[in-house]
């Protein structure tokens, strides 16, 4: 039984309540990678990686490394290396299925994002993964994209949210040891165990 009951179904009935685009919005959006497109990617640290599989069962995943570890080849590609994981490999299984792609890339401080949207591959080209190299260890595979548009995504969620305010993070996070330890539930694994496995794997395999 679902609790939403009354929802909105066509696409007139939503721009009745929601109005339509400014011609800014409506003009914003391009199709390559220009330079405001590139210092951006160039400065970002971090971008999140949203996918779906050929039943449109969707994955969002993050990305990160130091600012310039997105590459951008040329004004309609980019590659992104894959640094070691938890091998669940959903974007991968995704992208296998359905190449479709939208990237979200964040600047520390910025209160705007860039969005990205293409058609990904999966990638082994050995002189491409060579280039993106950290502490000596090669990606085994990259995620390239052929940008099909950009755009600048207004700041309107991080003003509200006030990412960036170090005064509005809260005095007390979720304890993320014992969120796992109580949902794997795995004979052996509780806060401590999983508390030290993560300070392991983050000290020694983030390359």
């Amino acid at each position: 039984m679902t609790p939403f009951q009354d929802t909105v179904s066509t696409e007139y009935e939503l721009r009745e309540l929601l109005g339509h685009p400014s011609r800014l919005v409506q003009n914003k959006v391009i199709d390559r990678l220009d330079g405001h497109c590139r210092s951006f990617i160039a400065s970002s640290p971090l971008l999140f990686l949203a996918t779906a599989d050929a039943t449109g069962c969707c994955d969002v995943s993050p990305r990160g490394d130091c600012p310039g570890f997105v590459q951008v080849l040329d004004d309609s590609h980019l590659l992104i290396p894959e640094r070691l994981g938890n091998r669940r490999l959903d974007s991968f299984r995704n992208i296998l299925s359905n190449a479709h792609v939208g990237l979200i890339f964040l600047i520390p401080g910025l209160d705007e994002t860039l969005r990205v949207n293409g058609r990904a591959c999966i990638v082994k080209d050995s002189d491409l993964l060579t280039s993106m190299a950290v502490r000596g260890r090669v990606p085994t595979v990259a995620i390239g994209v052929t940008v099909e548009e950009c755009y600048v995504h207004c700041a309107k969620a991080f003003r509200r949210s006030q990412t960036w305010h170090s005064s509005s993070w809260p005095e007390s996070v979720p304890d993320v040891a014992q969120i796992l330890a109580d949902h794997v539930q795995l004979e052996g694994y509780n806060r401590e165990t999983v508390a030290q496995s993560l300070d392991k794997s983050y000290r020694e395999t983030l390359y």
